[in-house]
Protein backbone atom coordinates (compact mmCIF):
# COMPACT_ATOMS: atom_id res chain seq x y z
CA UNK A 1 0.00 0.00 0.00
CA UNK A 2 1.50 3.38 -1.00
CA UNK A 3 1.88 6.04 2.06
CA UNK A 4 1.31 8.80 -0.58
CA UNK A 5 -2.13 10.13 -1.20
CA UNK A 6 -2.99 11.20 -4.44
CA UNK A 7 -1.06 14.71 -5.41
CA UNK A 8 1.67 14.37 -3.06
CA UNK A 9 5.21 14.17 -4.32
CA UNK A 10 7.92 12.57 -1.75
CA UNK A 11 11.14 14.41 -1.34
CA UNK A 12 13.92 14.31 1.14
CA UNK A 13 14.46 17.19 2.77
CA UNK A 14 18.33 18.64 3.70
CA UNK A 15 19.70 20.20 6.52
CA UNK A 16 22.44 22.65 5.36
CA UNK A 17 22.12 21.31 1.97
CA UNK A 18 22.95 18.20 3.47
CA UNK A 19 22.51 15.15 1.17
CA UNK A 20 20.86 11.87 2.05
CA UNK A 21 18.93 9.95 -0.08
CA UNK A 22 18.37 10.18 -4.27
CA UNK A 23 16.10 12.89 -4.09
CA UNK A 24 15.51 16.05 -1.18
CA UNK A 25 14.01 19.42 -1.12
CA UNK A 26 13.84 22.33 1.36
CA UNK A 27 10.96 24.99 1.64
CA UNK A 28 13.26 28.47 1.13
CA UNK A 29 9.99 30.95 1.18
CA UNK A 30 10.26 34.68 -0.06
CA UNK A 31 9.12 37.78 2.52
CA UNK A 32 7.13 39.61 -0.59
CA UNK A 33 5.31 36.84 -1.98
CA UNK A 34 3.22 34.25 -0.17
CA UNK A 35 2.44 31.76 -3.22
CA UNK A 36 6.03 30.91 -3.93
CA UNK A 37 8.69 28.55 -3.00
CA UNK A 38 11.97 27.37 -3.59
CA UNK A 39 12.80 23.47 -3.13
CA UNK A 40 15.97 21.73 -3.74
CA UNK A 41 16.22 18.65 -4.86
CA UNK A 42 19.17 16.55 -4.34
CA UNK A 43 20.48 13.74 -6.92
CA UNK A 44 23.21 11.11 -6.66
CA UNK A 45 26.24 11.71 -8.97
CA UNK A 46 28.92 9.19 -10.01
CA UNK A 47 31.74 11.20 -11.05
CA UNK A 48 34.75 9.53 -12.79
CA UNK A 49 38.42 9.63 -11.15
CA UNK A 50 39.73 12.05 -13.37
CA UNK A 51 36.02 14.30 -12.45
CA UNK A 52 36.70 13.68 -8.75
CA UNK A 53 40.29 15.10 -8.99
CA UNK A 54 38.67 17.93 -9.98
CA UNK A 55 36.07 18.41 -7.43
CA UNK A 56 38.83 17.49 -4.79
CA UNK A 57 40.49 20.59 -6.77
CA UNK A 58 37.52 22.40 -6.42
CA UNK A 59 36.82 21.78 -2.76
CA UNK A 60 40.23 22.92 -2.05
CA UNK A 61 40.10 26.33 -3.59
CA UNK A 62 36.73 26.93 -2.14
CA UNK A 63 38.15 26.26 1.42
CA UNK A 64 41.37 27.90 1.34
CA UNK A 65 39.52 31.16 0.27
CA UNK A 66 37.58 30.37 2.93
CA UNK A 67 40.14 30.53 5.27
CA UNK A 68 42.34 33.13 3.93
CA UNK A 69 39.67 35.76 4.07
CA UNK A 70 38.61 34.48 7.36
CA UNK A 71 42.34 34.74 8.91
CA UNK A 72 41.84 38.58 7.27
CA UNK A 73 38.89 39.64 9.03
CA UNK A 74 40.68 37.43 12.61
CA UNK A 75 44.00 39.71 11.79
CA UNK A 76 42.12 42.95 11.48
CA UNK A 77 40.09 42.65 14.70
CA UNK A 78 42.96 41.35 16.72
CA UNK A 79 45.19 44.82 15.61
CA UNK A 80 41.68 46.79 15.89
CA UNK A 81 41.92 47.48 12.45
CA UNK A 82 38.92 48.24 10.49
CA UNK A 83 36.42 45.28 9.50
CA UNK A 84 37.24 44.47 5.69
CA UNK A 85 34.20 44.37 4.11
CA UNK A 86 32.86 42.49 1.52
CA UNK A 87 34.21 43.96 -1.42
CA UNK A 88 37.32 44.24 0.20
CA UNK A 89 37.57 40.80 0.27
CA UNK A 90 36.73 40.04 -3.14
CA UNK A 91 39.04 42.86 -4.04
CA UNK A 92 42.00 40.74 -2.10
CA UNK A 93 40.81 37.39 -3.76
CA UNK A 94 41.48 38.97 -7.35
CA UNK A 95 44.95 40.00 -6.32
CA UNK A 96 45.41 36.88 -4.79
CA UNK A 97 44.62 34.96 -8.48
CA UNK A 98 48.02 37.02 -9.83
CA UNK A 99 50.40 35.84 -6.99
CA UNK A 100 52.46 32.83 -7.58
CA UNK A 101 51.18 31.37 -3.95
CA UNK A 102 47.60 31.27 -5.08
CA UNK A 103 47.68 31.43 -8.75
CA UNK A 104 46.14 27.45 -8.47
CA UNK A 105 42.85 29.80 -7.94
CA UNK A 106 42.38 29.88 -11.31
CA UNK A 107 42.21 25.97 -12.11
CA UNK A 108 38.86 26.23 -10.54
CA UNK A 109 35.69 27.97 -11.75
CA UNK A 110 35.52 31.60 -10.31
CA UNK A 111 31.72 31.57 -9.17
CA UNK A 112 32.90 28.54 -6.83
CA UNK A 113 35.28 31.25 -5.14
CA UNK A 114 33.02 33.97 -4.90
CA UNK A 115 30.40 31.31 -3.50
CA UNK A 116 32.70 30.25 -0.49
CA UNK A 117 32.99 34.48 0.37
CA UNK A 118 29.33 34.83 0.13
CA UNK A 119 29.28 31.91 2.73
CA UNK A 120 31.34 33.26 4.98
CA UNK A 121 30.07 36.58 4.50
CA UNK A 122 26.41 34.96 5.56
CA UNK A 123 27.83 33.47 8.43
CA UNK A 124 29.00 36.74 10.12
CA UNK A 125 25.79 37.99 9.28
CA UNK A 126 23.88 35.28 11.34
CA UNK A 127 26.74 35.53 14.19
CA UNK A 128 25.88 39.21 13.93
CA UNK A 129 22.22 38.93 14.70
CA UNK A 130 22.44 36.21 17.22
CA UNK A 131 24.82 38.29 19.47
CA UNK A 132 22.83 41.44 18.96
CA UNK A 133 19.54 39.85 19.50
CA UNK A 134 18.05 39.84 16.15
CA UNK A 135 18.05 36.49 15.39
CA UNK A 136 15.76 33.91 16.61
CA UNK A 137 16.61 30.55 18.03
CA UNK A 138 19.86 29.19 19.97
CA UNK A 139 23.00 31.19 19.86
CA UNK A 140 25.49 31.19 16.66
CA UNK A 141 29.02 31.09 17.05
CA UNK A 142 31.55 32.77 15.24
CA UNK A 143 32.89 31.32 12.07
CA UNK A 144 35.58 28.76 12.31
CA UNK A 145 37.97 27.55 10.02
CA UNK A 146 37.33 24.85 7.93
CA UNK A 147 39.38 21.74 7.69
CA UNK A 148 40.53 18.86 4.74
CA UNK A 149 39.58 16.45 7.28
CA UNK A 150 35.79 17.66 8.00
CA UNK A 151 33.17 15.16 7.36
CA UNK A 152 31.40 16.85 4.53
CA UNK A 153 33.01 19.44 1.66
CA UNK A 154 30.73 21.42 -0.92
CA UNK A 155 31.16 23.97 -3.83
CA UNK A 156 28.21 25.94 -4.98
CA UNK A 157 27.71 27.03 -8.76
CA UNK A 158 24.98 29.62 -9.74
CA UNK A 159 23.99 30.49 -13.28
CA UNK A 160 26.68 32.94 -13.47
CA UNK A 161 28.67 29.47 -13.68
CA UNK A 162 27.06 28.43 -16.77
CA UNK A 163 26.28 24.88 -15.76
CA UNK A 164 23.76 22.79 -17.54
CA UNK A 165 21.92 19.31 -17.94
CA UNK A 166 22.83 18.13 -21.51
CA UNK A 167 20.35 16.04 -23.53
CA UNK A 168 21.97 13.24 -22.38
CA UNK A 169 21.27 13.65 -18.70
CA UNK A 170 24.54 15.04 -17.67
CA UNK A 171 25.28 17.82 -15.50
CA UNK A 172 27.98 19.99 -17.47
CA UNK A 173 30.11 21.86 -14.49
CA UNK A 174 32.71 24.57 -15.67
CA UNK A 175 36.63 22.81 -15.17
CA UNK A 176 34.97 19.66 -13.92
CA UNK A 177 33.08 18.10 -17.15
CA UNK A 178 29.86 16.21 -17.89
CA UNK A 179 29.43 14.68 -14.37
CA UNK A 180 26.75 11.47 -14.90
CA UNK A 181 23.88 11.81 -12.41
CA UNK A 182 20.82 9.05 -10.69
CA UNK A 183 17.77 11.07 -11.88
CA UNK A 184 14.58 9.87 -9.69
CA UNK A 185 12.48 12.79 -11.11
CA UNK A 186 12.45 15.96 -13.09
CA UNK A 187 13.32 19.63 -12.33
CA UNK A 188 9.67 20.84 -12.25
CA UNK A 189 11.93 24.13 -13.30
CA UNK A 190 15.39 25.74 -14.60
CA UNK A 191 17.38 25.43 -11.78
CA UNK A 192 18.76 28.73 -9.98
CA UNK A 193 22.24 26.91 -8.74
CA UNK A 194 23.45 23.54 -7.96
CA UNK A 195 25.90 22.09 -4.52
CA UNK A 196 27.74 19.31 -5.27
CA UNK A 197 28.24 17.78 -2.31
CA UNK A 198 30.66 15.15 -0.72
CA UNK A 199 29.74 13.46 2.76
CA UNK A 200 31.81 11.21 5.17
CA UNK A 201 30.83 7.80 3.06
CA UNK A 202 32.22 9.52 0.07
CA UNK A 203 29.20 9.94 -1.49
CA UNK A 204 28.83 13.06 -4.05
CA UNK A 205 25.21 15.06 -4.49
CA UNK A 206 24.13 17.62 -6.61
CA UNK A 207 21.84 19.78 -4.83
CA UNK A 208 19.36 21.86 -7.19
CA UNK A 209 17.40 24.91 -6.28
CA UNK A 210 14.37 25.88 -8.26
CA UNK A 211 11.27 27.79 -7.84
CA UNK A 212 7.87 26.26 -8.03
CA UNK A 213 4.32 27.85 -7.39
CA UNK A 214 2.67 26.29 -4.43
CA UNK A 215 0.38 23.17 -4.60
CA UNK A 216 -2.48 23.37 -2.16
CA UNK A 217 -4.51 20.27 -1.38
CA UNK A 218 -8.43 20.12 -1.37
CA UNK A 219 -9.81 21.21 1.99
CA UNK A 220 -10.81 18.33 4.15
CA UNK A 221 -12.50 18.39 7.62
CA UNK A 222 -10.20 16.21 9.81
CA UNK A 223 -7.74 17.86 12.57
CA UNK A 224 -5.03 15.82 14.07
CA UNK A 225 -3.50 16.14 17.60
CA UNK A 226 -0.41 14.27 18.07
CA UNK A 227 1.92 12.92 21.14
CA UNK A 228 4.93 12.25 20.66
CA UNK A 229 6.56 9.38 22.38
CA UNK A 230 9.66 6.98 22.82
CA UNK A 231 8.07 3.36 23.35
CA UNK A 232 5.35 4.68 21.06
CA UNK A 233 6.78 6.71 18.31
CA UNK A 234 3.17 8.73 17.88
CA UNK A 235 -0.17 8.88 19.36
CA UNK A 236 -2.83 10.15 17.24
CA UNK A 237 -6.03 11.75 18.74
CA UNK A 238 -7.83 10.13 16.55
CA UNK A 239 -6.79 6.87 18.70
CA UNK A 240 -4.23 5.37 15.67
CA UNK A 241 -0.81 4.94 17.17
CA UNK A 242 2.89 5.51 15.14
CA UNK A 243 5.21 2.43 16.02
CA UNK A 244 8.67 3.72 16.89
CA UNK A 245 10.83 1.81 14.11
CA UNK A 246 14.40 2.26 16.35
CA UNK A 247 16.30 2.35 13.32
CA UNK A 248 19.75 3.06 15.65
CA UNK A 249 19.08 0.30 18.12
CA UNK A 250 18.90 -1.91 15.44
CA UNK A 251 21.56 -1.20 13.92
CA UNK A 252 23.32 -1.19 17.05
CA UNK A 253 25.88 -4.60 16.50
CA UNK A 254 26.82 -3.62 12.91
CA UNK A 255 27.69 -0.25 13.83
CA UNK A 256 29.81 -1.35 16.92
CA UNK A 257 31.08 -3.88 14.88
CA UNK A 258 32.58 -1.50 12.32
CA UNK A 259 33.79 0.61 15.00
CA UNK A 260 35.93 -1.59 16.50
CA UNK A 261 37.23 -2.88 13.17
CA UNK A 262 37.85 0.84 12.71
CA UNK A 263 39.70 0.96 15.97
CA UNK A 264 42.30 -1.39 15.43
CA UNK A 265 43.68 0.18 11.80
CA UNK A 266 47.03 1.91 11.96
CA UNK A 267 46.04 5.14 11.35
CA UNK A 268 47.24 7.20 8.32
CA UNK A 269 47.10 3.37 6.53
CA UNK A 270 44.72 2.94 3.81
CA UNK A 271 42.92 0.06 5.69
CA UNK A 272 42.01 2.52 8.52
CA UNK A 273 40.35 5.17 5.67
CA UNK A 274 38.59 1.98 4.26
CA UNK A 275 37.38 1.18 7.72
CA UNK A 276 36.48 4.67 8.12
CA UNK A 277 34.24 5.05 4.91
CA UNK A 278 32.55 1.21 5.76
CA UNK A 279 31.63 3.32 9.33
CA UNK A 280 30.57 6.20 7.72
CA UNK A 281 28.25 4.31 5.32
CA UNK A 282 26.54 2.29 8.20
CA UNK A 283 25.32 5.54 9.93
CA UNK A 284 24.12 7.13 6.68
CA UNK A 285 22.08 3.76 6.29
CA UNK A 286 20.37 4.11 9.60
CA UNK A 287 19.72 8.29 8.91
CA UNK A 288 18.44 7.50 5.06
CA UNK A 289 16.18 4.98 6.79
CA UNK A 290 14.77 7.34 9.06
CA UNK A 291 14.41 10.16 7.51
CA UNK A 292 12.57 7.85 4.78
CA UNK A 293 10.30 6.60 7.15
CA UNK A 294 9.37 9.96 8.77
CA UNK A 295 8.59 11.14 5.30
CA UNK A 296 5.91 8.72 4.71
CA UNK A 297 4.30 9.09 7.80
CA UNK A 298 4.35 13.04 7.85
CA UNK A 299 2.92 13.19 4.16
CA UNK A 300 0.56 10.85 5.03
CA UNK A 301 -0.46 12.93 8.09
CA UNK A 302 -0.70 15.80 6.08
CA UNK A 303 -2.75 14.47 3.35
CA UNK A 304 -5.61 13.35 5.77
CA UNK A 305 -5.52 16.30 7.85
CA UNK A 306 -6.72 19.92 7.58
CA UNK A 307 -5.08 21.06 10.52
CA UNK A 308 -2.04 19.33 12.75
CA UNK A 309 -0.99 20.20 16.49
CA UNK A 310 1.74 18.61 18.17
CA UNK A 311 3.49 19.34 21.60
CA UNK A 312 6.46 21.90 21.28
CA UNK A 313 8.97 19.45 23.06
CA UNK A 314 12.76 20.54 24.58
CA UNK A 315 14.75 18.29 22.32
CA UNK A 316 18.12 19.66 23.73
CA UNK A 317 16.78 19.52 27.32
CA UNK A 318 15.48 15.96 26.55
CA UNK A 319 18.76 15.18 25.03
CA UNK A 320 20.73 15.53 28.44
CA UNK A 321 18.76 13.14 30.54
CA UNK A 322 19.44 9.76 30.76
CA UNK A 323 17.22 8.85 27.80
CA UNK A 324 19.56 11.10 25.55
CA UNK A 325 19.91 7.72 23.10
CA UNK A 326 16.53 7.21 22.37
CA UNK A 327 15.69 10.83 21.82
CA UNK A 328 18.50 11.05 19.29
CA UNK A 329 17.12 8.26 18.10
CA UNK A 330 13.21 8.65 17.60
CA UNK A 331 13.73 11.78 15.79
CA UNK A 332 11.18 14.34 16.84
CA UNK A 333 12.73 17.83 15.44
CA UNK A 334 13.04 16.37 12.05
CA UNK A 335 9.93 14.76 12.33
CA UNK A 336 7.84 18.37 13.22
CA UNK A 337 10.07 20.08 10.81
CA UNK A 338 8.92 18.26 7.68
CA UNK A 339 5.35 18.56 9.05
CA UNK A 340 5.58 22.18 9.51
CA UNK A 341 7.28 22.39 5.79
CA UNK A 342 4.93 20.71 4.25
CA UNK A 343 1.58 22.21 5.91
CA UNK A 344 3.18 25.58 4.16
CA UNK A 345 3.85 23.91 0.99
CA UNK A 346 0.30 22.31 0.45
CA UNK A 347 -2.07 24.61 2.37
CA UNK A 348 -2.56 23.03 5.87
CA UNK A 349 -2.40 24.35 9.12
CA UNK A 350 0.63 24.06 11.73
CA UNK A 351 0.96 24.72 15.19
CA UNK A 352 2.81 23.86 17.98
CA UNK A 353 1.41 23.50 21.47
CA UNK A 354 3.32 25.69 24.69
CA UNK A 355 5.44 22.95 26.15
CA UNK A 356 4.20 23.46 29.53
CA UNK A 357 0.72 22.64 28.55
CA UNK A 358 -0.82 19.51 30.76
CA UNK A 359 -1.52 17.58 28.31
CA UNK A 360 -0.64 14.37 30.26
CA UNK A 361 -2.15 15.07 33.52
CA UNK A 362 -5.53 17.19 32.44
CA UNK A 363 -8.74 15.08 31.67
CA UNK A 364 -10.13 15.66 28.41
CA UNK A 365 -13.53 14.62 29.73
CA UNK A 366 -14.06 17.05 32.63
CA UNK A 367 -10.75 19.40 32.48
CA UNK A 368 -9.22 18.09 35.60
CA UNK A 369 -5.88 18.53 36.29
CA UNK A 370 -3.96 16.15 38.20
CA UNK A 371 -0.97 15.30 39.93
CA UNK A 372 2.42 13.89 37.56
CA UNK A 373 2.66 10.89 36.84
CA UNK A 374 5.67 8.25 36.21
CA UNK A 375 6.38 7.48 33.17
CA UNK A 376 5.46 3.67 33.82
CA UNK A 377 1.50 4.98 34.34
CA UNK A 378 0.14 4.32 30.92
CA UNK A 379 -3.04 4.45 32.54
CA UNK A 380 -5.29 6.49 35.03
CA UNK A 381 -8.69 7.19 36.46
CA UNK A 382 -9.78 10.79 36.93
CA UNK A 383 -12.12 11.75 39.71
CA UNK A 384 -14.72 12.13 37.42
CA UNK A 385 -14.51 8.64 36.46
CA UNK A 386 -13.44 8.37 33.04
CA UNK A 387 -10.32 5.68 32.91
CA UNK A 388 -7.99 6.88 30.23
CA UNK A 389 -4.69 5.92 27.79
CA UNK A 390 -1.89 8.34 29.12
CA UNK A 391 -0.95 9.23 25.17
CA UNK A 392 -4.19 9.04 23.81
CA UNK A 393 -5.84 11.63 26.50
CA UNK A 394 -2.33 14.13 25.72
CA UNK A 395 -3.09 13.99 21.95
CA UNK A 396 -6.78 15.11 22.37
CA UNK A 397 -5.67 17.50 24.74
CA UNK A 398 -2.94 18.50 22.53
CA UNK A 399 -5.69 18.95 19.42
CA UNK A 400 -8.03 20.75 21.70
CA UNK A 401 -5.32 23.06 23.25
CA UNK A 402 -4.20 23.56 19.27
CA UNK A 403 -7.69 24.39 17.95
CA UNK A 404 -8.58 26.81 21.29
CA UNK A 405 -4.86 28.76 19.78
CA UNK A 406 -4.95 30.96 22.13
CA UNK A 407 -2.41 33.91 22.62
CA UNK A 408 -2.64 34.72 26.55
CA UNK A 409 -2.60 31.53 28.81
CA UNK A 410 -5.20 30.15 30.69
CA UNK A 411 -4.42 29.76 34.55
CA UNK A 412 -4.75 26.62 36.32
CA UNK A 413 -7.22 27.09 39.18
CA UNK A 414 -6.14 24.73 41.81
CA UNK A 415 -7.94 24.28 45.61
CA UNK A 416 -4.94 25.59 47.68
CA UNK A 417 -6.06 29.41 46.23
CA UNK A 418 -7.49 31.97 47.91
CA UNK A 419 -10.99 31.80 49.31
CA UNK A 420 -11.65 35.39 47.60
CA UNK A 421 -10.32 34.30 44.50
CA UNK A 422 -12.48 30.78 45.01
CA UNK A 423 -15.28 32.89 45.59
CA UNK A 424 -15.14 35.24 42.27
CA UNK A 425 -16.48 34.06 39.08
CA UNK A 426 -13.53 34.01 37.13
CA UNK A 427 -14.44 35.52 33.96
CA UNK A 428 -12.62 33.85 30.67
CA UNK A 429 -9.81 35.72 28.50
CA UNK A 430 -8.43 36.03 25.56
CA UNK A 431 -9.32 32.93 22.61
CA UNK A 432 -11.62 31.49 25.28
CA UNK A 433 -13.98 34.53 25.63
CA UNK A 434 -13.93 34.32 21.89
CA UNK A 435 -15.53 31.25 21.78
CA UNK A 436 -17.62 31.84 24.47
CA UNK A 437 -19.05 34.36 21.82
CA UNK A 438 -18.71 32.54 18.56
CA UNK A 439 -18.23 29.42 19.30
CA UNK A 440 -15.77 27.09 17.67
CA UNK A 441 -17.14 27.59 14.04
CA UNK A 442 -13.13 29.72 13.32
CA UNK A 443 -11.52 26.55 13.60
CA UNK A 444 -14.05 24.54 11.05
CA UNK A 445 -13.01 26.15 7.59
CA UNK A 446 -9.10 26.67 8.49
CA UNK A 447 -9.14 30.66 7.01
CA UNK A 448 -5.84 31.01 8.64
CA UNK A 449 -3.50 28.97 7.39
CA UNK A 450 0.06 29.44 8.84
CA UNK A 451 -0.73 33.29 9.76
CA UNK A 452 0.30 32.81 13.30
CA UNK A 453 4.10 31.98 14.53
CA UNK A 454 3.11 32.14 18.41
CA UNK A 455 2.54 28.68 20.21
CA UNK A 456 -0.16 27.82 22.12
CA UNK A 457 -1.33 26.06 25.39
CA UNK A 458 -1.76 26.54 29.07
CA UNK A 459 0.63 27.13 31.31
CA UNK A 460 0.97 26.54 35.18
CA UNK A 461 1.90 28.90 37.27
CA UNK A 462 3.68 28.56 40.55
CA UNK A 463 4.02 24.96 42.18
CA UNK A 464 2.24 21.95 40.02
CA UNK A 465 -1.94 22.14 40.85
CA UNK A 466 -3.39 19.14 43.05
CA UNK A 467 -5.49 16.90 41.64
CA UNK A 468 -8.23 18.38 42.75
CA UNK A 469 -7.33 21.02 40.48
CA UNK A 470 -9.80 22.09 37.65
CA UNK A 471 -8.98 24.32 34.32
CA UNK A 472 -10.50 27.75 34.20
CA UNK A 473 -11.95 27.56 30.70
CA UNK A 474 -15.50 27.83 28.70
CA UNK A 475 -17.29 24.69 29.02
CA UNK A 476 -16.76 24.98 24.77
CA UNK A 477 -13.79 24.27 25.17
CA UNK A 478 -14.04 21.11 27.69
CA UNK A 479 -16.50 19.99 24.89
CA UNK A 480 -13.85 20.25 21.92
CA UNK A 481 -12.01 17.91 24.00
CA UNK A 482 -14.23 14.88 24.15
Amino acid sequence: MSFYPTGFRHYVPMADAGIAGRGGFEIHRRPSTVDFVQLRYSYRIYPTPGQQESLARAFGCARAVYNDALAARVAARREGDAYVTDRELSKRLTEAKKTPERSWYSETSSVVLQQALADLNAAYRNYFASISGKRRGSGVAAPRFRSRRDNRQSIRFTRNARFKVTAGGRLRLPKVGDVKVAWSRELPSEPSSVTIVKDAADRYFASFVVSVDDQPLPDVDAEIGIDLGLTTFAVLSDGKTITSPRFLRQAERRLRKAQRALSRKEKGSKNRAKARVRVATAHARVANSRRDWAHKHSTRIIGENQAVYVEDLCVKGLARTRLAYSVHDAGWSAFTRMLEEKAAQYGRRFRKVDRFFPSTRMCSACGVVGEKKPLHVREWTCVCGAVHDRDVNAAINILAAGRADSSTPVELMSASASVERSATKQEPSGSVAQLQQTGNSRYRGGSDVNTSTSTVGVRERGNPAPPTSTINAHPEVRKMCR
